[in-house]
């Protein structure tokens, strides 16, 4: 599938025709990111990304140790993939994909919901999360780091590089002490689910 930030600067193809999720998530996290109702992601396996000059990085610890990366356009600032070091896959922005179908998405952290939830809609609930507390990012991801450009901050936790050339894939893995974020256990086991 095609996608492409807002002023058509950094643009892509999903690795594949379909995505292996598609999630309408409702938490406090995902309006703030969005500065709306709530976020819209689909779940790709991971994959590089060109035009990693366009790319700008903002990374934050969560709370189960790792580290958020999100990656927008640094020309409109477009924000269009979310990704976690050491996961498979990678969250892709919903709004940034071309003829993305959107019927079988499933509706998360709805208890938190500031709009209401169509009826019929696919939902998912973790009640063993606070939903007040922690709320999980728009993510259950990982893009694959490759030699080349840093878009993080050297404080950030490991740097995730993109680079247009295909070629070996590794990661690296930060262990943040820092307890602020969400927790997305739950939400990485429904995708990790997917992948199994």
């Amino acid at each position: 599938m095609d996608a492409q930030c807002q002023c058509g600067a950094v643009t892509f193809k999903t690795p594949s025709l379909k995505p292996l999720a598609l999630y309408i998530c409702h938490c406090a996290e995902c309006r703030r990111q969005t500065s709306s109702a709530f976020g819209a992601s689909a779940i790709f396996p991971r994959f590089p990304l060109p035009n990693a000059d366009l790319l700008s990085c903002y990374a934050r610890p969560l709370a189960n140790g790792d580290t958020l990366y999100c990656y927008f356009c640094k020309r409109c600032g477009t924000r269009l993939i979310h990704s976690t070091p050491n996961k498979s896959v990678v969250s892709v922005k919903g709004g940034c994909i071309d003829g993305l179908d959107w019927k079988a998405a499933i509706h998360i952290w709805t208890k938190s919901a500031m709009v209401p939830i169509p009826e019929g809609s696919g939902i998912e609930e973790d009640n063993n999360l606070d939903m007040v507390e922690t709320s999980p990012d728009d993510n259950p991801a990982a893009l694959t780091p490759s030699p080349g450009h840093n878009l993080c901050d050297e404080g950030a936790g490991p740097m995730m590089v993109l680079s247009t050339s295909a070629g070996s894939v590794s990661s690296s893995r930060t262990t943040s002490s820092s307890s602020t974020g969400s927790d997305l256990a739950a939400y990485y086991r429904r995708t990790q689910d997917l992948l199994d």
